[in-house]
């Protein structure tokens, strides 16, 4: 089991410490990715775009947020699906929002009852000092109401209004509460607009302390208008936090204030477009840079550069998506380092390279010629001319290093003891001036040089009497090559304990000397650093690797050629 923690500040559920908990992957997507982590009070920038973070159930209404809800908790679904609005709302680990959150518990009401309490506490103190000035000026009207004969006579005045003062009190004290005093708990509306009587007291409001910054307006005379206007906008911004604040409290919102995640979003979309125009920046220096020296960073002539557009109209493919496909093949680029290059991320550049290299191999597969004989003796280079002029073809194998594979099957079947390692191979036939004629599919590291000639289709395209220069790993191809009609050309084989004659030492140097032009076509392939020697090939790359080596042998096609 993966180990899972939740990435909530001040939350402590682990897949360890809460294993029948569920964990909710954060999305890769940068504006949803980035909302979720402030939320959760987050810094996005602490957290790679590329990292696989959790947040564990605690943070979300599972029956509302999710699609199976359901079907997960009665087994009829393995994974558990969550809609694309949802976001966390739910952040009771963290203390300081605890009294903020909809779901505070039984402690809210005990805190709104003693708000009611206090606030009738307080108008009974107010109207106790006015109701008693009062009573201490109209002391001959209150003696015409009350009659003496009731009241003893040890009892002064003020004990007289004492009766009168109490149920008044009561009396007024509801009227105050009911007409003027109003919990902000409870209050969802604030239709009184009049700043002198507005329960939220808009002009003690302080731009230090604002959500929203306001910036100081210095006023010239005569101009009553402009502080009409500015007063209105005071009052606005008051106004649509006490709707958010009311919104909140009864469970619509999220923890955060409108307010405040308008002034979030405002300062997003400002790094965004920051981020947008660096990203632009680097694309622009990276097409520079590469139609300056474009056979360093893609492999291809400034004489040839023409081909992106052709390979543009024809297979609709981007002209930047082609560049980043040729420069991972020719520099072997991390995807990293693409996503930096070409301001795209980096899983969009590893899409767009597994996606778009079979429809490059197969336009550029072309250049791939199997040429004719006849052709192929008219520019036979002078090495070949005297004793070898019906050469028309040099073979070799090409070993490519790749990641040990997780099956113990495809590990023996791959397993090179010439590399000592696990290995793709391929075979590669060159006309005697230095053009790549053929390629094969891949074979595991573990098939002979003999098996693959006789697996592919090779021999298929060849015509009789034609002549074959190849190592002596190729001894036994020999009598299925007669059969077709078709001459191998090999270096003399050593006996053990035998030393070769004088004859077929001065044969196997010139066949050597022949052979050197493969060689050089193979150094050229390795020129590309995908397909460098100890360049380890990775396993989701291995399925492409067919068309990265077609790829490869097309360009060099284009290239200047070998023999000056």
């Amino acid at each position: 089991m993966v180990y899972k923690w939740c990435v909530v500040p001040q939350c402590t559920n682990t897949t360890i410490s809460s294993p029948h908990k569920l964990f909710v992957s954060v999305p890769t997507n940068p504006k949803r990715r980035k909302m979720w982590l402030r939320l959760a009070r987050r810094d996005p920038k602490s957290i790679l775009a590329h990292t696989n973070v959790f947040m564990c159930e605690d943070h979300f209404n599972m029956e509302k947020d999710t699609i199976n809800y359901l079907k997960y908790k009665m087994g009829f679904s393995q994974k558990i699906l969550l809609a694309d609005e949802a976001v966390p709302t739910k952040f009771h680990c963290q203390e300081d929002r605890r009294s903020r959150l909809p779901d505070a518990g039984p402690s809210r009401e005990v805190f709104f009852k003693r708000q009611r309490i206090d606030i009738v506490t307080e108008c009974l103190r107010r109207h106790s000092t006015t109701t008693h000035t009062e009573s201490l000026q109209n002391d001959d009207m209150i003696q015409e109401i009350i009659e003496p004969k009731e009241l003893p006579k040890t009892q002064d005045k003020e004990t007289i209004t004492d009766p009168i003062i109490t149920v008044e009190k009561a009396v007024q004290a509801t009227k105050k509460v009911n007409t003027h005093f109003r919990s902000k708990a409870v209050q969802t509306r604030c239709q009184n607009k009049s700043i002198s009587t507005s329960p939220w007291k808009v002009s003690t409001i302080s731009h230090f302390t604002s959500p929203i910054n306001i910036k100081p307006c210095h006023l010239q005379p005569l101009q009553s208008e402009v502080v009409k206007a500015v007063k209105r906008n005071i009052f606005l911004v008051d106004e649509k936090s006490d709707s958010d604040i009311s919104c909140f409290e009864s469970g619509l919102l999220s923890p955060f204030g409108t307010t405040s995640v308008k002034v979030t979003d405002s300062d997003s979309n400002v790094t965004d477009t920051k981020e947008n125009i660096e990203k632009l920046q680097c694309l622009k220096n990276t097409l520079r840079l590469i139609e300056k020296k474009p056979l360093m960073y893609i492999g291809i002539s400034k004489e040839c550069y023409f081909l992106i557009e052709l390979l543009h109209r024809h297979t609709n493919i981007n002209r930047e998506h082609i560049l980043l496909c040729l420069k991972k093949i020719r520099l072997n680029s991390t995807f990293s380092e693409l996503e930096d290059n070409f301001g795209i991320s980096l899983s969009y550049a590893s899409k767009l390279f597994l996606r778009n290299l079979p429809i490059i191999s197969g336009f550029l597969k072309p250049f791939i010629v199997n040429l004719d004989k006849n052709l192929i003796k008219r520019n036979l280079p002078i090495a070949f001319r005297h004793n070898y002029h019906n050469v028309s073809c040099i073979i070799d194998c090409l070993e490519i290093d790749i990641q040990k594979p997780s099956k113990t099957l495809h590990q023996a079947l791959t397993w090179s003891e010439y590399k000592k390692g696990n290995t793709v191979k391929y075979l590669i036939s060159c006309t005697p001036n230095g053009l790549v004629n053929y390629v094969s599919q891949g074979f595991g590291g573990r098939a002979s040089d003999v098996t693959i000639v006789e697996n592919c289709n090779f021999l298929d395209g060849l015509q009789q009497g034609t002549c074959i220069l190849a190592d002596r790993g190729f001894k036994h191809l020999e009598q299925i090559l007669h059969e077709k009609g078709i001459k191998l050309l090999r270096p003399p084989s050593v006996n053990a304990g035998a030393k070769l004659s004088k004859t077929e030492v001065r044969q196997t140097k010139i066949i050597a000397s022949l052979r050197i032009h493969i060689e050089r076509v193979i150094r050229r392939v390795r020129e590309f650093h995908m397909l460098k020697q100890h360049s380890v090939i990775n396993t989701n790359i291995c399925r492409v690797l067919d068309h990265v080596i077609i790829i490869a042998c097309a360009l060099i096609n284009l290239q200047d050629s070998l023999i000056k």
